[in-house]
């Protein structure tokens, strides 16, 4: 009986499910969106039981396009959107209030109070993040100081803090597992990357008590098994990892220096850079990029918030476009951007900025711009921003990154992959699975139960599809790059 793993794949805006066969193939996808609930502006949440339901519909309904039975399936890998918090009562297991996002700014105020404290070099140095309101630790400092009761059952141990990854695991496990992997902790800003553990200094600072907080295990291992969740049979969790790091496994970047980019609701780029953290110099995250067979390895990452989001904001915002792969063809009508740059901070500006009140700006509109000149200006500025972020990990690594690999769903989008090779005056290479977030954490799962017997093996399956290379003058990407740098400076003028 042919055997395979089952990824979840729960992100921003929809919870997905993909189910791989031992070659790494992919089988059957399902996917389902999620409502994103916006109270005020700045804040964002999700409804985490949705995100429950839309995960386990999707984890059936690729099974049965599969036209397989659930006993073919050998274990369940985790991917999850990072940093978005949930807390919920560990008696009844219901959430105490909605998942707060890693988009969300409601905590902004504070971070600015610990900046003025003098926190950062500290917080830096023990868990490699900058002060900011992304993280996991002042999301949950907000749940216990505001959500009426909840500080006082955090006090008696009945309160459960997870990411996305810990909420699905307590769930499938029927709450006999309370646990996330080291990705996931490593962007709570709890979690110290060096010792590996819960910071009793940072739970003090954020008033936080440490029962609450799950028990922080490797990336790939068997985390617990199925309770009557999607069948009678028990099927072993054995795979976890943030998105980010599931990508950068799944694009195989096992060697020091190795670089990947995905282009989902935001953009998040890592640098694998070996068993050895990098303290950065330039505004970038240290993180956890793995922990396997006892070893833990670490990256640098540079985010951006806005990426794939800015088309859907034209999409749903402006109504430019009827669908998000509509964007190409009407950029295609123009033959350059008309001079027009869009900075879409619409939840601040991620790395290298870090600027948590910035807000979106256009500049550069005359009479003359049309609509195809605003979806140029808008795809632009996904590789603008990864622009920003690829001078920052060169500065910090001392390497020269000779090649970009890409995944996540903008990198169908051509013409935005050949602007990026020709911005970043790098080759830019799409694989031929592109499902390389979901991919990742079905490997880390393989690994885990003896699906695949090594890295040697997983490694031979990742193949080039296209590989895009620089076809522009040094003289006009100097002169693109002083542009944007230009609008960079009027979105930091107007906060």
């Amino acid at each position: 009986m042919e055997k395979f793993i089952l990824a979840f794949d729960q992100g921003t805006t929809s919870s997905r499910a993909i189910l791989f066969n031992k070659k790494s193939e992919v089988v059957s996808v399902a996917q389902k969106e999620f409502t994103q609930i916006f109270p005020q502006p700045g804040w964002v949440e999700h409804d985490p039981n949705e995100i429950w339901y839309t995960q386990l519909s999707v984890a059936t309904e690729a099974v049965i396009k599969a036209g397989i039975t659930v006993k073919e399936v050998t274990a369940i890998g985790i991917t999850n959107q990072r940093e978005t918090t949930v807390v919920w009562n560990r008696t009844t297991g219901e959430p105490v209030y909605n998942a707060i996002v890693w988009q969300d700014r409601r905590t902004a105020g504070y971070c600015d109070e610990l900046k003025a404290a003098g926190k950062q070099p500290e917080i830096q140095q023990k868990t490699g993040l900058v002060i900011d309101a992304y993280f996991s630790a002042t999301k949950l400092k907000w749940i216990l100081d505001n959500v009426k009761g909840v500080r006082e059952l955090a006090e008696k141990g009945e309160i459960c803090f997870g990411t996305v990854d810990s909420w699905l695991i307590w769930k499938l496990t029927s709450g006999q597992v309370h646990a996330t992997d080291v990705t996931n902790a490593s962007r709570t800003m709890m979690y110290n990357i060096h010792t590996q553990e819960w910071d009793e200094n940072l739970l003090s600072l954020f008033n936080i008590p440490k029962s609450v907080l799950p028990q922080v295990r490797s990336s790939s291992e068997i985390f617990g098994y199925t309770q009557q969740a999607l069948t009678a049979a028990n099927i072993p969790i054995a795979g976890v990892a943030g998105d980010q790091q599931s990508a950068l496994f799944g694009q195989m970047c096992l060697k020091e220096g190795m670089v990947k980019n995905t282009y989902g609701t935001g953009c998040f780029m890592l640098m694998q850079t070996g068993t050895k953290p990098i303290t950065s110099k330039n505004n970038l995250i240290t993180t956890i990029a793995w922990k396997i067979n006892g070893e833990v390895y670490y990256a640098l990452e540079g985010s951006v918030f806005i990426a794939g989001a800015v088309v859907q904001w034209l999409r749903d915002g402006l109504g430019v476009i009827r669908k998000s792969a509509d964007v190409e063809a009407l950029s295609a009508t123009v033959e350059n951007n008309g001079g027009v740059y869009m900075v879409p901070a619409f939840a601040g500006l991620g790395a290298p900025y870090w600027n948590q009140h910035a807000r979106g700006t256009i500049v550069g509109i005359t009479r003359g711009t049309t609509a195809g000149h605003f979806a140029r200006a808008a795809i632009e500025s996904i590789a603008y921003q990864t622009m920003d972020m690829l001078q920052a990990m060169q500065a910090d690594s001392d390497l020269t990154i000779k090649e970009l690999r890409v995944d996540g769903g903008a990198t169908v989008n051509n013409m935005l992959m050949q602007f990026q090779s020709d911005i970043l005056n790098t080759k830019v290479v799409r694989p031929r699975i592109t499902e390389t977030t979901a991919l990742g954490a079905a490997y880390l799962a393989g690994l885990a139960t003896g699906f695949w017997s090594d890295l040697q093996e997983i490694e031979q399956y990742w193949q080039r599809d296209t590989a895009f290379d620089p076809a522009i003058s040094s003289e006009e990407r100097t002169k693109l790059a002083e542009d944007w740098k230009k609008a960079i400076n009027a979105t930091a003028a107007f906060v």
